[in-house]
C-alpha cells in the first residue's frame, strides 16, 4: 500500500510572502502565534525539539524523506504554485530534484488556486490571480515539468507520470491542456500523463469535464464536512436545512454560501466548532467509491486555528484512533476502492494540523501509527 503524503514548501522566506504578510513570514509564524480558544485546545503546537527547520537546508529534506520510509510513508506529493510562468515556493523541489539523496518517491500536485487573503477573512483581496494563457503557456509550463516527470524516483501510475490537478473546475482550457501535455509527454519520451485532481468542496466529480481524467483523488477530510459534527447538533441540522431549501430556491451556490455564513455566525455566537474524530472517521470508511478509478483519502487531524482564528475549525483524535481508522482503510482501499494508494492529509500542514512529522505533544505516535496500521495489514511498502 502506497501511502502518498501531501507535501507543504512553505517553510521558507519568499519576496512575496514578506510583503503581503511581514517581514519573515513562514507556515512557522502562523504554528507559533496561534493560541487556544478553548477549553482543553492544545495550541500553539511546537516540532519535536524545536525543530523549525528551513526548507532550503538539504539536510532537513533528506531528514523528512528518511523519517518518512522508515514509518512506511510510501512518497511525498508536493504542491506546485505556477501561475502562467510565475512561481512561487519552487526552491525546495528544485533542490530535491538535484539532490538524489533525498531518496523518497514523489508526485506533483498543482495548487492551481489565485492567492488571496482569506486566512484573515479577506477572500476578495487578491495577491496573485491564476490566469492560464494559450498553448505557448501550456508548453512553458510542461517544459519546466519535464524533468521532474522523468526522474527515476517520480511516481508513476499505469507506466505513466502521475499529476495532479488540485482545482479542475476553474480550468476553461483543461481538455486542450491535457490533450497537448499528452502529446508533449510522448514526443519527450514518455508514454503520456495520468492526470488526475483532487475531490474538495466542490460538486465537479459528476460533470463530462471529470471523464477528462484517469483518476480523481478522494481529499480527506472534505472541506464541506469540517463542520457538519458539532457539539450542538440542533443547530448545525437546522443550518442544513436551510442550505437544502435556499438551494432549491436560488441556486446551489447560494444555499452553500448561506450555509456557510450560518456556521460563522453560530462560531460567532456559540465558539468554536469542534468536529467528531470518530463520525468523520466513519463517514470515510463507510464511503463508497464516486467513480471506477477513485482513489482514496486519508487524515491525520485537522486543526486550522493558527490561521484563521476563531473562524477555524478542529478535528483531532489520538494516536491510537488513527492507527485504527487507518487499518480500516487500508483494508478498505484494497477490497472497495482496488488501489495501491492511499493519499494522507498530511505531511508537515502544521497550520492546518495536518502533520506527521514528530511534534513536542506526541512526539512520533502519528508516524509508529502509520507503521503499526500497515504492518497489521501486511502493506509495509518494499522501497
Amino acid at each position: 500500500m502506497k501511502i502518498i503524503a501531501f507535501y507543504l514548501p512553505q517553510f521558507h522566506n519568499i519576496p512575496e510572502n514578506d510583503e503581503w504578510w511581514g517581514n519573515g513570514f513562514t507556515e512557522w509564524t502562523n504554528v507559533k502565534k496561534a493560541k487556544p480558544i478553548f477549553e482543553g485546545h492544545q495550541q500553539p503546537k511546537v516540532p519535536l525539539n524545536n525543530n523549525y527547520y528551513n526548507l532550503l537546508d538539504d539536510n532537513v529534506k533528506v531528514w523528512q524523506a528518511d523519517l518518512a520510509k522508515k514509518y512506511g510513508v510510501y512518497g511525498f506529493c508536493y504542491y506546485h504554485y505556477w501561475f502562467n510562468g510565475k512561481m512561487l515556493l519552487e526552491k525546495p523541489m528544485e533542490q530535491m530534484l538535484e539532490n538524489k539523496e533525498v531518496d523518497i518517491p514523489f508526485c506533483i500536485s498543482w495548487a492551481n488556486e489565485p492567492w488571496t487573503k482569506a486566512w484573515v477573512g479577506d477572500e476578495k483581496k487578491m495577491l496573485i490571480a491564476q490566469e492560464y494563457g494559450q498553448e505557448e503557456e501550456w508548453k512553458e509550463h510542461f517544459m519546466y515539468l519535464l524533468p521532474f516527470f522523468k526522474d527515476e524516483r517520480y511516481i508513476k501510475k499505469d507506466g505513466k507520470p502521475f499529476f495532479i490537478f488540485y482545482r479542475p473546475d476553474i480550468v476553461p482550457c483543461m481538455k486542450e491542456m491535457i490533450d497537448l501535455w499528452n502529446r508533449l509527454a510522448k514526443e519527450n519520451g514518455l508514454n503520456g500523463i495520468s492526470f488526475a485532481f483532487q475531490c474538495g468542496d466542490y460538486d465537479w466529480n459528476n460533470s463530462k469535464e471529470a471523464d477528462l481524467f484517469d483518476y480523481d483523488i478522494e481529499f480527506q477530510p472534505p472541506y464541506a464536512s469540517h463542520w457538519l459534527y458539532s457539539n450542538d447538533g440542533q443547530v448545525i441540522a437546522l443550518l442544513k436545512k436551510w442550505r437544502r431549501l435556499l438551494a432549491g430556491w436560488a441556486g446551489k451556490k447560494f444555499g452553500i454560501d448561506l450555509y456557510r455564513y450560518g456556521t460563522a455566525r453560530y462560531k460567532k455566537i456559540t465558539g468554536q466548532t469542534i468536529a467528531n474524530y470518530d463520525a468523520m472517521w466513519k463517514k470515510i470508511i463507510d464511503a463508497k467509491p464516486v467513480r471506477n478509478n477513485s482513489i482514496p483519502g486519508a487524515f491525520v487531524k485537522w486543526d486550522n486555528t493558527p490561521r484563521h482564528g476563531d473562524r477555524g475549525q478542529v478535528n483531532v483524535g489520538t494516536p491510537e484512533k488513527f492507527k485504527y481508522y487507518l487499518s480500516k482503510q487500508i483494508k478498505h482501499a484494497k477490497n472497495d476502492y482496488h488501489e495501491d494508494m492511499i493519499f494522507m492529509y498530511a505531511w508537515n500542514e502544521w497550520a492546518e494540523g495536518g502533520y506527521l512529522e514528530p511534534d513536542e505533544d506526541d512526539k512520533y505516535g502519528y508516524l509508529e501509527a502509520i507503521k503499526a496500521a500497515l504492518e497489521e495489514n501486511n502493506e509495509f511498502p518494499n522501497y
